[in-house]
């Protein structure tokens, strides 16, 4: 039996403390926070997305970085045991749209107390408010950790490091991780914010705020080179975008985006090809004809975009529908099909809901997440340089690395 210390009280914690004392070791979670799972807690607008239900080899394809490396552990500890854990420990599950699960309660407080339940059944010694200041490294091996509070020294056989990345600091996630691993010895690749909103240089989105559309198709373009293409959900905010669609394009092009600005075109109607819009929109006009341009619109788009549309259209509003000539409707066509934005930056970690970037994975051992360079030092979760796009993928990455980390250790 090994004295494991696992770091941080989140998804990939909390799985790490459950596999590692069902192998019987004793298990010691230090998490800063006065409670555990603060981000799981506000996860999924406070619902909490534990998984998705597709298949492993789906799951693997929805990892934007380094999904190879998952594959052990994905296999290893996959959606299914998750879900059965959960739903073992009194908290029954659903599945929704595009296999997202969630809790039936809709609360994703359940979550974390069917996992808690779980832990303490197991004889989990849970240590809050355990601020850790450093990892115990001697000649290459990691034997414990040193706390804030009184710089007390605490020994273990084994460490486990799962403290999150840099997004929502205010749950406790301040890159504590990136640091211990840095002072082992090891490579953090470049932290970016991950799954978070765009800023656009076009001021009509002042106009739009607030305004959600749904299925519509999002291509993000550098010049003429596509980076991105998705459909689904999009929010307009006071600044730019958001939405599930734009979230998960975040993650592709983040990067780039740095560099130079992009261009999102949006389709507004990509169930309708050009000819069938142009029908449509002629059909409309056949039944407005007498009507006033401004007022034929309302079968097509939203009351909040009419404006906007009628503007980038270049038709006089005040037109009368009869008298829009072929070459006018076109331009309205062009406007519904490419509705075009300029992308100019991300807003930061504050609003991301992960970081993309972390500890290097080439060093740490995939199927056991123990680090190559140090002995008995482990890492799982975000604080490796893993991501996914939205639909409950991170929280997976958490949990079977989590898993992986505590279920390997040697009794």
């Amino acid at each position: 039996m090994s004295r494991v210390l696992i770091i941080g009280g989140g998804a990939a914690g909390m799985a790490a403390a459950i596999a590692a004392a069902g192998c019987g070791h004793e298990v010691h979670l230090y998490e800063k926070n006065e409670k555990l799972g603060k981000k799981v807690y506000i996860t999924g607008k406070g619902r909490c997305n534990v998984t998705n239900s597709c298949d492993t080899e789906e799951l693997l394809k929805h990892v934007v970085t380094n999904s190879r490396f998952l594959y052990s552990s994905f296999y290893g500890f996959g959606n299914q045991d998750i879900m059965n854990l959960l739903e073992r420990n009194g908290c029954p599950l659903k599945t929704e749209r595009g296999g997202r699960v969630f809790p039936v309660s809709d609360k994703s407080s359940d979550v974390i107390g069917a996992l808690s339940r779980q832990m303490k059944d197991l004889g989990v010694r849970v240590h809050l408010s355990g601020e850790v200041r450093e990892l115990m490294v001697d000649d290459g091996v990691c034997q414990g950790l040193v706390l804030y509070r009184g710089k007390r020294q605490i020994w273990g056989d084994q460490v486990i490091v799962a403290t999150g990345g840099l997004s929502y600091e205010s749950t406790g996630s301040t890159g504590d991780g990136y640091r211990f691993a840095q002072e082992a010895g090891h490579k953090v690749t470049e932290l970016l914010p991950a799954l978070v909103p765009f800023e656009v240089k076009e001021l009509v989105v002042e106009e739009l705020a607030g305004l959600s559309l749904r299925n519509v198709e999002a291509v993000i373009l550098d010049g003429k080179k596509e980076l991105y293409r998705e459909f689904g959900e999009l929010l307009f905010t006071h600044f730019g975008v958001s939405g599930p669609v734009i979230l998960s394009a975040s993650s592709f092009v983040t990067a780039r985006l740095k560099e130079k600005p992009l261009t999102l075109s949006i389709d507004l109607k990509p169930a309708l090809s050009q000819e069938q819009l142009d029908a449509r929109v002629r059909r409309d006009f056949e039944e407005s004809s007498n009507k006033l341009f401004k007022n034929s619109l309302s079968h097509l788009y939203p009351a909040k975009l009419i404006p906007v549309i009628i503007g980038r259209s270049g038709i006089s509003p005040e037109k009368r529908v009869n008298e829009i000539t072929r070459e006018e409707r076109q331009r309205l066509l062009d406007a519904t099909k490419h509705f075009t934005l300029t992308l100019t930056g991300t807003r930061g970690f504050k609003e991301a809901i992960i970081t993309k970037g972390g500890v290097a994975v080439k060093e740490i051992n995939p199927s056991t997440m123990e680090s190559k360079l140090v002995k008995n030092l482990r890492f799982a979760g975000e604080v490796l340089d893993l991501d996914g796009v939205t639909g409950g993928f991170n929280l997976q990455i958490a949990w079977s690395t989590g898993w992986a980390a505590g279920s390997s250790i040697p009794k």
